[in-house]
C-alpha cells in the first residue's frame, strides 16, 4: 500500500496519459476525451503550491467538477466537498466558516458566493478541456490539512449529524482495491478498458465520488448523469450495455413503476443498491421482471464506503432464507451488535446498536458506533432494523426533523412546528410538517414551503405542510409527537 498521496495521484496521471484521444467521459450524449480531462487536471495542479492544500469544490455531477476533483487529487491536495444544492445561504455560510485558500467550481455557482470567496483564490471552468479562469489571490495557507487526506466529504450519513469526514488517500486506495473482490475481472494492470459504466449517483455523495474514482483508476470510460431520471438512465443503459448498474432504492422503484421494457436492460447481470433501506419485495419484483438479482449493500461515508453487502454467490445460495438482510461483512471489515447503554456485545440474533471496524480505515481503526439498530445472525448476515437518532432517510438523503422544524419556525408568523416521518412507497420515507401560526394575515402551506426553501435543500422540504389552530402538547407543554402522528394519519385516511 502506498504512503500518502503517491499511489492514487500517480495512477490518475498515468491513466490520463495512456491514450489522450480516447473517449473518457460522456455527458448529455457528448464525449470528452482523456486529454480533455488532463487539460483541466494539469491546469488545477499548476495553481496548487504545496501538497495537502485544501481546495473547496462546489461539486455537481457535471464534467467540470470531475476535472476539478481529479486535478486536486492528482496534485496531492485535499478536495473539500461543498454542496451548492443545499441553498445559497447555507453554501455561503459553509464557505465563510471553512476559510479555504482555494475555491473551485463552475462560474454560475461561483457568482452566487459574492464576498464570501473574496479571501480565496477562485478557480473557474465551464467544462473539462476549457480554459481555467483564476481570480484573486488568497493569503498564505495557514492550516493545510493533515498529510494524506484526499477528500473531506460532507456527509449526512448513518453515524450522526452532518459533518465532514476526512478520507485519506490510503483509505480510498484500499476501497478501490477491495471493490475488485466483487468483480469478475480483478486485473488492476494499467490500461484503458472496454465497456462504459453509467454513473448516476451525485458526485457530492460518496457513492458518486467513489464510482468516478473507480472508473478513472480502472481506465474505464463512463457516462455521467447530472441527475437521475428513468428516461435518461434507460437511454444510457440501452446504448452502453453495462453488466452491473447501481440504483438507490428510490431509483429502483422508479424503474419498476415506469414499467421499463425488460429488453432495454438485457445487458444487466446485477444491480447494486444502497444508501437507504430497500424492501425485499421491491428486490424480488425487480428480479421477477428483469431477471436481475439486486445486491443490497450497507455503507457510510464514515467508513470510506461499503462494509457489508450481498454478492452473487451469497445471493444464489442464501437469498430465500436471509431475505431482508443487507448481506455479510466485506473482507477486512468486522461487525458487532452491542447493548446501547452498557456496550455489552450481544449474541447472534439479538437486537442492539451496530458497531463497525472498517478495514479500509487501516489496521488500527477503532470500533465505530452507528445510529442503526440491527441484528447479526449466526452466519454473519446483517439486518438493519431502524434508526436510533430519528433521522428520516428520504430516497437515500438524510433529513433531520429538527432542521426542518427550525427552518419553518424561523418564519415570523409561525408559533411552532413539528416534523414527523411518514412512509412513502417510492422514497421510503418523507418529512411531513404540522404548523401552528400566530395571529396575523393569511399564510398558506405554499408560502411556508417557499420560505423554508431558502434554508433547506430540496430533499429536506416537507412533502406536506399541515396548518392547524393548535399543536397537540403534553402536560409539560412539549409538542406531543405521538398525537401529531395520529393527526397526520387521520388526515391521510379522510
Amino acid at each position: 500500500m502506498s504512503v500518502g498521496s503517491a499511489g492514487l495521484s500517480q495512477r490518475i496521471g498515468a491513466i490520463l496519459s495512456l491514450d489522450p484521444s480516447a473517449p473518457a467521459l460522456e455527458f448529455e450524449r457528448h464525449w470528452r476525451t482523456w486529454e480533455d480531462l488532463a487539460t483541466t487536471v494539469d491546469a488545477v495542479g499548476h495553481q496548487l503550491p504545496i501538497e495537502a492544500i485544501p481546495v473547496g469544490i462546489l461539486l455537481r455531477s457535471r464534467p467540470a467538477s470531475v476535472g476539478l476533483l481529479l486535478g486536486v487529487l492528482r496534485a496531492g491536495g485535499c478536495a473539500v466537498a461543498i454542496n451548492p444544492q443545499r441553498g445559497v445561504d447555507r453554501t455561503r455560510q459553509d464557505i465563510a466558516q471553512l476559510k479555504l485558500p482555494f475555491i473551485a467550481g463552475e462560474p454560475g455557482d461561483i457568482a452566487t458566493l459574492s464576498e464570501d470567496s473574496s479571501s480565496s483564490t477562485v478557480l473557474e471552468t465551464n467544462d473539462v478541456g476549457c480554459p481555467l479562469v483564476v481570480r484573486g489571490r488568497g493569503g498564505p495557507v495557514d492550516q493545510p490539512t493533515r498529510p494524506g487526506v484526499a477528500v473531506r466529504m460532507l456527509t449526512s450519513g448513518t453515524t450522526g449529524p452532518p459533518k465532514r469526514i476526512d478520507l485519506t488517500y490510503d483509505t480510498l486506495e484500499r476501497v478501490l482495491a477491495g471493490a475488485k473482490h466483487y468483480e469478475s475481472n480483478r486485473a488492476s494492470d494499467l490500461r484503458l478498458r472496454s465497456g462504459v459504466a453509467v454513473v448516476n449517483s451525485p458526485l457530492v455523495h460518496l457513492g458518486g465520488l467513489f464510482r468516478v474514482l473507480q472508473c478513472v483508476s480502472d481506465g474505464r470510460p463512463f457516462s455521467l448523469l447530472e441527475r437521475f431520471s428513468v428516461e435518461g438512465w434507460v437511454d444510457a443503459v440501452r446504448r452502453h450495455r453495462p453488466q452491473t448498474v447501481s440504483l438507490v432504492p428510490a431509483a429502483l422503484r422508479m424503474v419498476l413503476e415506469a414499467d421499463v421494457d425488460p429488453d432495454d436492460l438485457r445487458s444487466v447481470r446485477s444491480v447494486v443498491s444502497g444508501t437507504a433501506p430497500l424492501s425485499p419485495d421491491d428486490a424480488d419484483a425487480f428480479r421477477t421482471k428483469y431477471g436481475t438479482p439486486v445486491l443490497i449493500s450497507y455503507a457510510a461515508t464514515e467508513f470510506g464506503g461499503g462494509v457489508a453487502g450481498w454478492n452473487l454467490a451469497d445471493h444464489e445460495t442464501f437469498w430465500n432464507s436471509k431475505r431482508g438482510s443487507v448481506g455479510r461483512a466485506h473482507a477486512g471489515c468486522v461487525l458487532r451488535i452491542v447493548e446501547p447503554e452498557s456496550g455489552t456485545v450481544m449474541e447472534p440474533g439479538q437486537e442492539g446498536i451496530l458497531e463497525v471496524k472498517a478495514g479500509q480505515l487501516g489496521p488500527d481503526t477503532p470500533w465505530i458506533r452507528t445510529t442503526d439498530m440491527a441484528r447479526l445472525d449466526a452466519d454473519g448476515f446483517l439486518w438493519i432494523l431502524g434508526r436510533a437518532d430519528q433521522a428520516i432517510i428520504r430516497g437515500g438523503f438524510k433529513v433531520h426533523p429538527d432542521d426542518v422544524r427550525t427552518a419553518l419556525e424561523s418564519h415570523p408568523q409561525v408559533r411552532g412546528a413539528a416534523v414527523i416521518s411518514v412512509e412513502d412507497p417510492r422514497l421510503g420515507a418523507v418529512p411531513v410538517a404540522v404548523v401552528e401560526l400566530r395571529p396575523g394575515g393569511p399564510l398558506t402551506a405554499d408560502d411556508l414551503l417557499a420560505h423554508a426553501s431558502t434554508r433547506l435543500a430540496r430533499y429536506e422540504l416537507p412533502a406536506e405542510v399541515i396548518i392547524v389552530d393548535t399543536l397537540p402538547r403534553t402536560p409539560s407543554a412539549k409538542v406531543d409527537l405521538l398525537a401529531v402522528r395520529d393527526l397526520v394519519l387521520d388526515r391521510s385516511r379522510s
